[in-house]
């Protein structure tokens, strides 16, 4: 028996209308609950005879309390396509409310989706008005800019901006600052900030326009738009960074600031010529966030002690390694924010200035004028200071300003791209460095990389043994006995698994760090064999670890999620 012959059977409807009904529901046009509304049905009522016919319990839905990262479980456009939306989870389970529970393609949809993000699901009915009101909801980004999009009048919409503006026929500046661009590039900053993004990618496909957001070091496409708006939003995005509307076959870099629930956020934009037309990125700098204390960046305490007893030191350069994105910056300005700018005068180049600190006097290089790092460096030494920071070592000519800086009474801050904090010796040495001006002057080396945070909500132990257990024998096989006692290598690592409060398990993310403390005999074997392999023999000595070392620390804390560490 049919839902339909059910249906009859209740007396919902008629015999005689059950052919007709049928068709209607053929053509796709509607659906069995808009028509037993149209009929006067109460929507309880339908719910009830939906959930005894499929033997599926019922559930009504208070839409208010579904939050965003409910949602994100189930993609908007599977949601919308099968019928289903996540409704809560429980105990570890999805709970997912249907309008039609006997839908052989959306239970195989919602088995795939399941099994994608590896948790068990259960189902329940849900009132057509319920879904509705979850649809709404979770159209967020998405639903804000379809809004803003039909507001755009269908001549504006459908313009050619870059043709129509070598023709001469349109203002493209009038029309970018039209309201509905400048809402759909103010809702996509919004919604990035209040998401947790740190970048913000919007790039041409060809087909669509992909705006994607990075959130924890991961990337997630967030929105598409149609193509009739990019040149619209690209030139809007351009004109608040002041760049330059006509330019377009090479590369720009901007800033602006905008306010976002009465709090001032920075953004750094870049430009990028593509295939299909400029791709643009954005980084997002929250100065509410404000520098992080030294202590809170994910230093163990013997690190910690290491940096802060090189601080202390009246000269010599501390250098900071990792790649792009990495925290560098970060572990920077929280060092420098612990130093006394009171009676220091403490001057930094960089590019760009990220975070204000009060008391430092920051300027920011202009390479395209001819203020590089180096020529920045050479001012700044005529400007009485006792720290320095330098933003980047990228070439010969900075490292041996930095180096001369150091040897004359200063301490000096820098960053520069190793893979490792040993690496950094022979990085300086590659550059032209000559190895008896490293030895005196390298007071710390530092290489650190980010890692995501484990959710309290979503950890669960694993017994160091078995497979595990090997893996840390062969890492620590060469630590000293002495260091390894400290480790405390037994317990539990955890592992994370999807929760109500988070999604993906994770929520931030903190640093893992290698610290390279530069002494008496590693001085000696700089000036005799200044390798990796000679130096590395005895940092180890001395209880050196690595940061994948770190990470497993952080990961028998519970900090982090083991998977993190093979990341490493």
């Amino acid at each position: 028996m049919s839902f339909l012959d059910k249906l009859a059977e209740e007396k919902i409807i008629k015999q005689s209308e059950l052919e007709e009904i049928s068709l209607r529901l053929a053509e796709g046009n509607t659906d069995v609950d808009d028509i037993l509304i149209a009929k006067g049905v109460k929507e309880d009522v339908i719910v009830k005879l939906k959930s005894e016919y499929s033997n599926v319990p019922m559930r009504r839905i208070d839409i208010k309390a579904i939050s965003f990262d409910v949602l994100k479980y189930i993609p908007e456009e599977s949601a919308t396509y099968y019928k289903f939306v996540p409704i809560g989870v429980t105990q570890g389970v999805l709970e997912v409310g249907l309008l039609d529970p006997d839908n052989l393609d959306t239970r195989d949809a919602l088995q795939f989706i399941a099994s994608k993000i590896g948790m068990p699901f259960k189902m329940f009915v849900i009132s057509k008005s319920d879904f509705n009101g979850i649809i709404n909801n979770y159209k967020g980004l998405t639903g804000e800019v379809t809004h803003a999009l039909e507001d755009l009048t269908p001549p504006q919409g459908d313009m050619d901006l870059d043709a129509e503006k070598a023709e001469g026929k349109v203002d493209t500046e009038k029309i970018i600052e039209d309201a509905p661009v400048s809402k759909i590039v103010a809702v996509i900053l919004r919604h990035a900030t209040e998401g947790g993004a740190s970048d913000i990618h919007i790039e041409n496909a060809g087909d669509k326009v992909k705006v994607r957001f990075r959130v924890d070091g991961v990337l997630h496409t967030s929105l598409f738009l149609p193509l009739k708006v990019y040149a619209a939003v690209i030139s809007r995005i351009k004109i608040l960074a002041n760049l330059k509307l006509d330019e377009k076959r090479k590369p720009q870099d901007g800033r602006f600031s905008v306010k976002l629930e009465g709090r001032k956020v920075d953004i750094r934009v870049s430009s990028l010529p593509t295939f299909y037309g400029e791709k643009i990125a954005m980084r997002i700098l929250d100065s509410e966030k404000g520098v992080k204390p030294l202590d809170s960046i994910g230093l163990t305490e013997g690190n910690l002690a290491k940096i802060r007893k090189a601080m202390l030191e009246p000269y010599g350069l501390i250098l900071v390694s990792g790649p792009t994105g990495s925290g560098k910056t970060t572990t920077l300005y929280s060092m420098l924010n612990e130093l006394d700018r009171e009676k220091r005068n403490v001057v930094s180049l960089e590019d760009p200035v990220e975070y204000n600190i009060p008391g430092m006097n920051q300027s920011q290089i202009v390479p395209e004028i001819g203020y590089s790092f180096a020529s920045g460096l050479r001012s700044i030494l005529r400007q009485d200071p006792d720290v320095i920071m330098v933003g980047e070592i990228r070439d010969k000519e900075t490292a041996e300003l930095a180096i001369q800086a150091s040897l004359t009474g200063h301490m000096v801050f820098a960053t520069i791209h190793t893979n490792n904090a040993i690496g950094t010796v022979p990085r300086l040495v590659d550059m032209g460095i000559d190895p008896y001006l490293i030895a005196p002057t390298l007071t710390l080396s530092i290489a650190q990389r980010l890692v995501r945070v484990a959710c309290p909500a979503s950890i669960r132990p694993v017994p160091v043994e078995g497979a595990i257990k090997m893996m840390f024998d062969k890492q620590f096989a060469d630590l000293p006995e002495e260091f390894k006692k400290e480790l405390n290598l037994g317990g539990n690592v955890y592992n994370v698994e999807p929760s109500p409060e988070c999604p993906s398990g994770t929520r931030g993310r903190v640093a893992v760090f290698e610290i390279f403390d530069i002494d008496k005999e590693v001085e000696a074997m700089i000036l005799k064999d200044p390798t990796d392999i000679e130096l590395w023999k005895i940092a180890r000595k001395k209880g050196m670890l690595t940061m994948r070392e770190d990470a497993i620390q952080k990961a028998l804390r519970g900090e982090i999620a083991f998977q993190e560490v093979n990341s490493l």
